[in-house]
């Protein structure tokens, strides 16, 4: 890719700007940062299939196995929960060992909870399984967020991350077809709802080997682990550029989780990214995985098969262009800003169906206002959650940053998936709506604070004086003590 790089003979040629990261900030986006986005995109299908399919699933297995209303939330929320474990832990592994090696370690987890969850003989498994799942999906998301972003240069950063993101697109269609089709021919339920989990294993298996190709990330190993030349000959060999001798600073950068924490900055950057997403996805999740009972209430009368369809048509006409529209118009915008306009929708949608209580006993008024809250959950926070974390945070803790953000993102889609019923039950579908719309107006608020990434370099973002940086010239690398204040220096030899 980029063979404009090259001088006439093939040999790479310097970049004007230097270093590792103005190569990559200043690169154009080519075939590899494309097979980076349908690898990283796999795990996030996975996540959409899942998010659409276990609904159905839980309703199939609950009438098998006659569980409890407890029994059923805990076959529906169980991956959710794992997800909030996987990103934490996954996170803070890939920022440690580095990118590449988690990467292709989640694809398996996901394969291997999938199918256990597909051949679960008891409630109990299942439930295991589908937290066993739930983890690979959750290490998924910090890994795959960042290695895009990092990969990705400044002007189109945002569409590459959001177009990895974007896959979610694809399963939240390919779900309901899939469970339409296995309904529809009269597939025995039991197997039903067998198949409907396996194949989720499907896309991972699909890209597992591709995973392992994928290079680490230059700037993870020029500033974290201090391998400038080993950095330099991945970017000549991707991009065709060379980094001049003279930029190819050594360079490590420390920074232990406690000084992460204890950083009044870090900790503004870790509220605005996590509490929006813990935020976003309670009303998300909660909605999406409670739809059937939502549209059962505003149409009681009306069968699965009907609300499938229902289902499938607010994807199609409302998420699909949300999320398509998100990709093409995002770096434009400003990503800080487009989940500032997408909350405000929200909450718009959500107040008007709870505060007008005709709009929740006709069901074409009903979706087209719910599927107006769809399309700015997509051209908005659903988006723009995944994007921010990926490019706020400084090098040596953006998974970790990423991690911790999508971990509180999962946990509020679990006590979505618990609270929402049992709101609805207690102070009614409008009450639950108007819940959501709080949400909505306190996720409008947490991103304030958080910088505008859009159109500008990872470094610049997060700060050349982020904390744990120092730089050696010449000689041997220098690290910078990563305790509070300024510091004490030590040679590594």
């Amino acid at each position: 890719m980029a063979t404009d790089h090259r001088t006439a003979a093939g040999a790479p040629r310097a970049h004007s700007s230097g270093s590792v990261d103005a190569v990559l900030d200043e690169s154009p986006t080519g075939s590899f940062h494309h097979r980076v986005v349908v690898v990283s995109g796999v795990g996030f299908f996975t996540d959409a299939y899942d998010l659409f399919v276990i609904s159905t699933v839980a309703v199939l297995v609950a009438a098998q196995w006659h569980l409890s209303t407890a029994e059923t939330s805990w076959v529906t929320g169980s991956a959710i929960l794992g997800a909030f474990v996987g990103a934490l832990v996954f996170g803070r592994i890939a920022d440690l060992i580095g990118r590449k090696r988690v990467y292709a370690l989640v694809a398996i987890v996901m394969i291997v909870g999938a199918v256990a969850s597909a051949v679960a003989p008891n409630v109990g498994v299942l439930v295991a399984a589908r937290l066993l799942l739930g983890l690979g999906i959750g290490g998924d998301y910090p890994v795959s967020a960042v290695l895009m972003s990092e990969y990705s240069n400044r002007s189109d950063r945002g569409r590459l991350v959001g177009m990895v993101f974007s896959m979610q697109a694809v399963g939240l269609v390919v779900g309901p077809l899939v469970a339409l089709l296995l309904i529809a021919t009269g597939v025995d339920h039991e197997l039903t709802w067998r198949l409907l989990l396996g194949l989720g294993a499907v896309p991972a298996a699909a890209v597992v080997y591709l995973r392992t190709k994928i290079p680490e990330s230059p700037r993870f190993r020029a500033h974290v682990h201090g391998a400038v030349e080993a950095a330099a000959a991945d970017l000549a060999a991707l991009t065709g550029v060379d980094v001049p001798a003279v930029d190819r600073v050594a360079e490590r950068r420390l920074f232990t989780l406690g000084s992460f924490l204890r950083d009044r900055r870090m900790l503004v950057l870790l509220l605005g990214t996590a509490g929006s997403w813990f935020l976003f996805d309670y009303a998300y999740y909660g909605n999406t995985l409670s739809l059937p009972a939502i549209l059962k209430e505003v149409s009681p009368h009306a069968s699965l098969s009907l609300k499938l369809v229902w289902t499938l048509g607010l994807f199609v006409v409302f998420a699909v262009p949300g999320y398509l529209l998100a990709i093409v118009r995002m770096d434009r915008i400003g990503h800080k800003r487009l989940q500032i306009i997408g909350f405000s929708v929200m909450a718009v949608a959500f107040g008007a169906l709870g505060i007008f209580g005709r709009l929740t006993t006709l069901i074409v008024p009903f979706l087209l206002i719910f599927g107006l809250s769809y399309f700015f959950i997509e051209f908005g926070p659903n988006m723009t959650t995944f994007v921010l974390p990926s490019e706020v945070f400084p090098v040596n803790m953006r998974t970790t940053g990423h991690g911790v953000a999508a971990g509180l993102g999962k946990l509020g889609a679990f006590v979505g998936v618990f609270l929402v019923p049992t709101l609805q039950r207690n102070i009614g579908l409008r009450g639950m709506l108007l819940v959501a719309a709080g949400a909505s107006v306190a996720g409008v608020l947490l991103t304030l604070p958080l910088p505008e990434p859009s159109g500008r370099s990872l470094e610049e973002v997060a700060g050349r004086s982020a904390p744990g940086r120092e730089v050696a010239p010449e000689g041997p690398v220098v690290v910078l003590d990563p305790g509070v204040g300024s510091g004490t220096q030590a040679e590594i030899a």
